[in-house]
């Protein structure tokens, strides 16, 4: 094969990854302006604010991210994240003493059948009983709130966290077809210097060896 001609097909099959490489980071680009705003959108309609400092107990300012965004509208995915683990979540250990939905379904359920067997006992004071159950059930959908508008919150979260590597691998992508752009030019004006009749891997000719 001619020199020439094997630097012209390098050269066009890297202007071919140089393109693929330059659709894939718009293609990133795209999702990641994507996630950003929809994240941002989404988070605006709620019309969260973080507590101000001056607000903030004393358990919530030992939460650094409260104390980072305080007075902020919440409207990134970081923020999502800190408002469920830092403040949502603080609260809702505090609620349920540390027991999620699912746990706290074994105290409600007792303290309802306690009530149901006291009253097929004919037992007549049922106030303190009736307090139990109205306190499980309480707590538990606190519990239930809380949890589900964590998980919201996180999600959304996730969400920003997958734009936010696309925008990272947009970057490398693009900086992989800038160099692939610059190889196959680097081809080309090799090709162009090099003599059309240059043959890449020839035979050097044989050597004649004179005795004397």
């Amino acid at each position: 094969m001619k020199r020439r001609t094997l630097d012209l097909l390098t050269s066009i099959g890297g202007l071919g990854l140089a393109l693929l490489l330059l659709v894939a980071g718009l293609v990133l680009t795209s999702n990641a302006n994507f996630a950003k705003s929809y994240v941002h959108d989404q988070m605006a309609q709620q019309k969260i604010t973080f507590k101000t400092v001056d607000k903030l107990t004393d358990e919530e300012k030992a939460m650094p991210g409260l104390i980072k965004y305080a007075g902020q509208d919440l409207l990134t995915g970081k923020q999502a994240e800190v408002y469920a683990n830092e403040f949502i979540g603080l609260h809702l250990r505090t609620a349920t003493k540390g027991l999620s939905y699912a746990e706290l379904g074994v105290p409600a359920a007792d303290a309802k059948a306690k009530l149901t067997a006291a009253k097929d006992a004919g037992v007549t004071d049922l106030t303190a009983l009736e307090k139990d159950v109205a306190t499980t059930t309480a707590t538990r959908e606190t519990a239930f709130k809380g949890e589900t508008l964590r998980g919201l919150l996180l999600t959304s979260f996730g969400f920003s966290e997958l734009g936010r590597k696309a925008d990272q691998f947009s970057k490398i992508a693009y900086l992989g077809s800038a160099l692939f752009l610059l190889l196959a030019l680097a081809g080309f004006a090799h090709a162009l210097r090099t003599s059309k009749d240059k043959v890449f891997g020839a035979p050097e000719p044989a050597r004649t060896v004179v005795r004397v």
